[in-house]
């Protein structure tokens, strides 16, 4: 698998890591792809939110560190410079603004264990990647961070990798069942066109036009009553990204079987789900039953980050 997932990555250019859960296997997976890298490839990289240090701020539990090859490109709030432990080239002053200070874009001339805190706007995560491609990066990563948030990263890479895990919760079928439908809603396909702004209620924009753009969050209380009323069936629906998508599986379900085309201005695609058998909070699941049910569920390679990455 490790030969599938290089091959995966090599075609894009701006990768992200999103993960179910702290604990998923994110870290891992990105240790991973820098180690892996570092034979012919220069990678930018940069994380919404913090991440990278040795014990997890939500669940006091221990957590692999982020550790780089010289080289390495890193954009990360000036705070964090202290907490990192290469040895450091400051390139640019990006003057994006976060909790931890701005964000500066540096270039990492030892091998290292660093921490990141990265910008949290879509616009200024494009706007990174785009330093790190004109500073010489070959690709760049986005380490997403725990939240709905992580999902906005498919809005500035082509592709991403799902990270899961047992530590989602204690149900294997409960994380199968959640993960997929997360899948599925980053799939959503991309809109060849969008539809005009609305002026008016949704409901009368689906009534006069057939399809409507959303400009917030897409949720169940929103749809349920159209689906009742009829007026969404054969219609088409678009999102700015599928961060905006809060539904749940049976309302997907539902505006499949109405024949409702659901799609986001912004497309990328999943490149592969890796999960992690191992929860950070003293329970595990049957490793083979977790990947036979995981491949089960979604349509693209199941890598087992205890196994195969680790």
């Amino acid at each position: 698998m490790h030969g599938e997932l290089d091959r995966l990555l090599r075609q894009v250019k701006t990768v992200s890591i999103v993960g179910m859960c702290k604990n998923a296997g994110k870290t891992t997976v990105l240790n991973w792809i820098l180690a892996n890298s570092r034979r012919d490839r220069i990678m930018g990289l940069t994380s919404i939110g913090r991440d990278g240090e040795s014990t997890d701020v939500v669940t006091g539990t221990e957590k692999p560190g982020i550790y780089v090859p010289e080289g390495t490109l890193l954009a990360t709030a000036k705070d964090m410079l202290r907490l990192c432990d290469i040895t450091k080239e400051i390139l640019v002053t990006t003057g994006i603004p976060t909790p931890l200070g701005e964000v500066i874009i540096l270039r990492a001339k030892s091998d290292g264990y660093i921490q990141l805190a990265g910008p949290s706007i879509t616009a200024q995560l494009k706007g990174v990647s785009q330093q790190f491609f004109d500073l010489g990066a070959d690709q760049s990563i986005i380490d997403g961070a725990l939240g709905r948030k992580s999902l906005g990263a498919r809005a500035v890479a082509e592709g991403v990798i799902l990270c899961t895990g047992a530590s989602y919760h204690m149900s294997m079928e409960k994380v199968i069942a959640d993960t997929a439908n997360i899948y599925r809603i980053m799939n959503i396909p991309k809109a060849e066109t969008l539809p005009e702004e609305m002026t008016e209620s949704l409901e009368k924009t689906l009534k006069d036009r057939g399809e409507a753009l959303i400009g917030g969050a897409l949720t169940d209380t929103m749809l349920l009553p159209l689906l009742r009323s009829g007026v969404l069936r054969g219609g088409r629906l678009v999102v700015k990204d599928p961060s905006k998508v809060l539904l749940t599986t049976d309302t997907l379900d539902k505006l499949q079987m109405r024949d409702v085309k659901l799609e986001t201005a912004e497309a990328a695609r999943t490149l592969c789900v890796t999960i992690n058998p191992v929860s950070a909070y003293g329970w595990k699941f049957d490793k083979d039953e977790f990947m036979a049910k995981m491949c089960e569920a979604v349509e693209v390679p199941v890598i087992n980050v205890k196994e195969e990455l680790a």
